[in-house]
């Protein structure tokens, strides 16, 4: 086998989340940063914080009451259609 083909690993890497918490773990990278962990994810917190501005379905919901709104405020009048004569000749046959 080839030696020097795998990269060092640290069994004391460090991983820094950025609500401030700090753990330990095994990785071959020294220092890892991370944006949400078990601390801070809304999941294990039971916090909606992260979800505030609002979801998919959500901003769906608000675009469709809107469009609601705006049909009750202006409602389209329909025309009555005129039937116009049309006028055909018929082919002689000779």
């Amino acid at each position: 086998m080839k030696k020097d083909i795998h990269p060092q690993y640290h069994t004391q890497a460090t991983v820094k989340c950025a609500c401030g918490n700090k753990f330990l773990i095994g990785s071959t990278r020294e220092n890892t940063e991370i944006e949400i962990c078990g601390k801070c994810h809304p999941f294990y917190t039971g916090d909606e914080r992260a979800n505030a501005r609002g979801g998919r379905v959500e901003r769906f919901k608000a675009r469709m009451e809107k469009h609601t709104e705006m049909q009750k405020r202006t409602k389209p009048t329909k025309k009555p259609r005129i039937k116009k004569e049309r006028k055909t000749q018929k082919k002689s046959k000779k």
